[in-house]
């Protein structure tokens, strides 16, 4: 495996973290069963997409930058889909932790 193709694995893992983080929320507590095998299904792809990752890249880099882009991904579902708002220091404090992923990416 090559290091270039675990990255597109790790960040294909963080937006099917962002994908089942929305199916979470619309399984409303397990209750609607569609949401739940989707969520269940994304979980599984998400997690595979992980652990193939870090065979190559180390896990002290992956798995944050797999949290920060399922973070930021599902702040910007809550947003768009969700009808959820952000205030000016939470926009701060996203834009620190977008640059705290890509500091990971190209300082690790």
């Amino acid at each position: 495996m090559s290091l270039n193709f675990a990255w597109i694995a790790l960040i294909v893992a963080g937006i099917f973290e962002v994908v089942w983080a929305y199916f979470l929320k619309q399984s409303h507590g397990f209750t609607k069963v569609f949401p739940v095998v989707l969520f269940i299904i994304t979980l599984a792809i998400s997690m595979i997409l992980l652990a193939y990752a870090v065979k190559q890249i180390p896990i002290s880099i992956a798995y944050p930058i797999w949290v920060g882009i399922g973070a930021v991904g599902s702040v910007i579902i809550g947003v768009l889909f969700f009808g959820e708002s952000l205030n000016l220091i939470s926009v701060l404090f996203l834009a620190l932790l977008i640059s705290g992923i890509v500091g990971l990416k190209f300082f690790s």
